[in-house]
């Protein structure tokens, strides 16, 4: 057991590596999480950020260790790596348009489980799937919009669905793919309030995301990558006074941590 491990990590990466011929977009990276904690990864664009997230969670063929718990994960497909509970979502938020909020985290949740046939003939199946939904939505701020259809809803509402979509399959670590990409200021703030009180209540998760003010102000750590390579790991107010990361971000000048990363 690494020490890492010792420590409580809940899903730990060691040496993934990526290559697409000749060219490596992830190299020897190392990330922990424990559970709990809200971990960001941030880079430069083409810094293998995306691709570390699509490494881990099976979507691009990989070397390297990934384990989430106890299980290693390393050889499984992606849907295996997901049903063991290491869930991610998409840059880009595909909602079903003709299905109301409630009916597209549904979809997400067609896990099957004893009785289920019985409960759908008797009508308690729809209920307790109701009931569930609405306490996941609740807990993203959108208990208001559950009948509400996705056309009906801001771009930063929709963010929050896809969130709440990947919440209902209770996973024990979830993994955000820029879901700030698009949101104004007081949009993605909002979406770090809401990140912020998931984690508080007990979740667990990796954020990756171009909006440094996001990024630092939510996360209790940070790795930041350059080249495919993790160049620092520590605490927002490390990372802030980095000098390899401001040299990765804006050569010998200051990051901007009000905005987003170049």
């Amino acid at each position: 057991m690494s020490e890492e491990r010792a420590n409580g990590a809940l899903l730990e990466a060691r040496g993934v590596t990526v290559r697409f011929g000749g060219v490596t977009a992830n190299d020897a990276v190392d990330v922990s999480i424990a559970e709990g904690e809200l971990v960001g990864v941030i880079g430069p664009n083409g810094a293998g950020k995306t691709t570390f997230i699509d490494a881990i969670t099976g979507f691009v063929p990989s070397t390297g260790e990934v384990r989430l718990g106890d299980t290693d994960l390393s050889s499984l497909p992606a849907v295996a790596r997901a049903r063991a509970g290491l869930i991610r979502t998409w840059q880009s938020v595909e909602l079903f348009d003709d299905l109301d909020v409630v009916d597209n985290l549904a979809v997400a949740d067609r896990r099957p489980r004893r009785f289920d046939v019985l409960r759908g003939l008797v009508g308690l199946g729809r209920n307790r799937d109701r009931e569930r939904i609405g306490a996941v939505l609740d807990r993203v701020g959108l208990a208001d919009t559950a009948d509400l259809f996705p056309d009906q809803l801001s771009h930063g509402q929709r963010k929050l669905v896809g969130v709440a979509r990947a919440l209902i399959t209770d996973p024990a670590v979830l993994c955000l793919d820029e879901p700030a990409a698009g949101l104004d200021e007081q949009e993605s703030a909002a979406l770090g309030h809401r990140l912020r009180a998931l984690v508080e209540a007990g979740s667990t998760m990796l954020l990756v995301d171009h909006d440094m003010r996001l990024v630092l102000g939510v996360c209790d750590r940070i790795y930041v990558m350059d080249t495919g390579r993790v160049i620092a790991a520590g605490t927002p107010g490390e990372i802030r006074n980095d000098s390899a990361v401001l040299a990765a971000y804006l050569g010998d000048g200051r990051a901007d941590e009000t905005g987003d990363a170049p």
